[in-house]
């Protein structure tokens, strides 16, 4: 995958440093004013950006399957026509991540880094957000929200915590599998992202273009990699960060893509120890003494857990949080190493608001409108949980796992890492999913594409490690992998002036860096001095947001227990 807190295991793949969700902007802008056109037919929307809503053949196979309208958005180029460059396709990750509300949050900051001959576009893929049809099996938000715990739960816990925990996931997955079927069949086997390929190669010709541009992160990779596939031709720009194994994925067997994870979190007890006392509020005399500290406060959550109330708030704090906490800050180590040390310093000292506070705080479920109201309810929106689950299991293999197989895929995956719960999780999930479509796309990735792809990895990434952007960059004969030596998913989780520049010079001139080009993050892992504490701080406040969706993202996955 991508983290509140128990949305997680996405994303993988949820991104995300540049990474939102809710409504964005102008909370009263409704989609449903819109009326879908086969142009793009452009309203004005949110603050300087406009948007549409593009249909589009359910089954580019049979038109008796009928349309779904996708929910497009632009911030639009001020260059003037003869210096126009076309459109950019963003993909924020996932599955399941609404690219209306990405670009509608960074759409002014990407174009700054690609440069204003652009729209920066961001489009929520078929089943995802405002397009529709909305994937959706539960009759209600109330429904939805009693299957979805706000908090940690016997049924999502890590999978180490309880004896019979991948049991019950299992029976989970199969309700939900037939959940699925039998409220959202008639439209879910055309859920897939071979069909949002194909939707981004309509999007593009309805610009008056005829090569795709692109720039996809965490799943988005998986997406732009298969477009480049199954349209080698119509490739103009692609980028793709933070790639997949994408073997792994339309197998539906993603416990590979934790191979660096550990290697994250030693690195942060590495740093920990580096910066020393004044800079890393849980510095011991030794990295190890540090890992064993941590390992102390994992037992301890497991056995003692602790109340917390906040505010706005309140839970039980034991090893479950603590567990996705750590897996949910190794995505960004800049933004989030330093405030993940002051929680764990406090948890020492039996206080876990700090951790609560930072990385898990959010308010509780409400209806959005009582049976008693006059108004009219606030239009259905978020449906990461339902989205995960049709993408990335209508994509893979059928899956049919008994209880005793999956329990040995547990065993095997935590060879691979300590967090191998985290996408055992995706593999239960699919076990009960009955919904795919005869002839979809399974790879395998790879073609002679007309333009190549840059293809970036970062040298420690916890859930896309950089094997998979090796492998990718392979599949495509001269495309080029631009490596960052950054502790994070993605690069947009290290920010980095040397990734943003080659951007800039792939986008606009369609130059590519030299083989074997390695840059660096902007920021450090913990500041150096009392004047970077302030700043880094500030950087933590601002990411606070993207940690939110994160979480959450990736608690769709957990929630077939466990993001991105």
């Amino acid at each position: 995958m991508g983290s509140l807190m128990l949305f997680t295991r996405f994303l993988v793949l949820g991104t995300v440093y540049l990474s939102t969700m809710g409504v964005i902007a102008d909370s009263d802008f409704n989609w449903s004013t819109l009326l879908p056109s086969t142009k793009l037919d452009w309203k004005p929307c949110y603050s300087g950006f406009e948007c549409t809503r593009l249909i589009v053949p359910l089954d580019y196979g049979s038109a008796a399957a009928g349309n779904a309208a996708i929910a497009i958005t632009r911030y639009p180029s001020n260059s003037s026509k003869s210096e126009y460059l076309g459109p950019v396709l963003l993909n924020p990750g996932g599955p399941g991540g609404s690219g209306v509300d990405y670009a509608v949050e960074f759409g002014a900051e990407i174009a700054a880094i690609l440069g204003d001959g652009f729209d920066i576009v961001g489009f929520d893929p078929r089943g995802v957000s405002y397009s529709t049809p909305t994937v959706s099996w539960f009759k209600s938000d109330a429904e939805r929200a009693l299957w979805i715990p706000s908090t940690q739960d016997t049924v999502y816990a890590a999978l180490d915590e309880s004896v019979n925990a991948i049991a019950e996931q299992w029976a989970r997955a199969q309700i939900q599998g037939q959940l699925a079927e039998e409220r959202a069949g008639e439209y879910l086997q055309y859920i897939t992202t071979d069909n949002t390929a194909r939707d981004m190669l309509r999007i593009t010709e309805a610009f008056g273009q005829e090569k795709l541009q692109y720039w996809g992160i965490s799943y988005g990779s998986a997406l732009g990699a298969t477009f480049a596939t199954m349209f080698p031709d119509k490739v103009g720009r692609l980028v793709i960060d933070g790639v997949l194994d994408m073997e792994a994925w339309y197998s539906a067997n993603l416990t590979a893509q934790e191979a660096d994870t550990d290697k994250a979190l030693q690195a942060f007890a590495d740093g920990c120890f580096a910066a020393g006392l004044d800079n890393c509020a849980f510095y011991a005399p030794s990295s190890a003494q540090i890992t064993a500290n941590l390992q102390a406060l994992l037992a301890s959550a497991e056995t003692n857990p602790l109340p917390v109330v906040t505010p706005i708030s309140y839970d039980v704090f034991g090893y479950t949080l603590l567990k996705n906490i750590l897996l949910d800050s190794l995505y960004s180590a800049s933004s989030f190493f330093q405030p993940l040390a002051e929680g764990l310093a406090d948890l020492a000292k039996g206080n876990a608001s700090t951790i609560y506070t930072s990385f898990i705080e959010a308010p509780p479920f409400e209806c959005t409108a009582d049976s008693n109201s006059t108004s009219p309810p606030i239009p259905f929106h978020d449906n990461v949980f339902e989205a995960v689950f049709s993408i990335a299991c209508g994509d893979a293999v059928a899956i049919n796992d008994t209880v005793p197989e999956l329990q040995k895929f547990y065993s095997q995956a935590q060879n691979v890492s300590s967090f191998g719960d985290s996408f055992t999780t995706w593999r239960i999930a699919c076990s009960g999913w009955k919904v795919h479509r005869p002839g979809r796309f399974a790879g395998p990735i790879g073609a002679n594409t007309s333009f190549p792809l840059l293809v970036i990895g970062n040298t420690v990434d916890p859930v896309t490690p950089i094997s998979g952007a090796n492998k990718t960059a392979q599949a495509f004969p001269g495309s080029v992998l631009l490596t960052l030596d950054a502790i994070a998913h993605t690069s947009v989780n290290a920010p980095s002036t040397c990734v943003f520049g080659h951007l800039r010079e792939y986008f606009v001139n369609g130059t590519l860096p030299s083989v074997g080009t390695m840059c660096t993050p902007d920021s450090p892992v913990f500041p150096s001095s009392a004047g970077n504490s302030t700043a880094s701080g500030r950087r933590h406040l601002d990411s606070r947001s993207n940690l939110l969706k994160a979480r959450r993202t990736r608690r769709a996955i957990g929630a077939a227990r466990r993001w991105n």
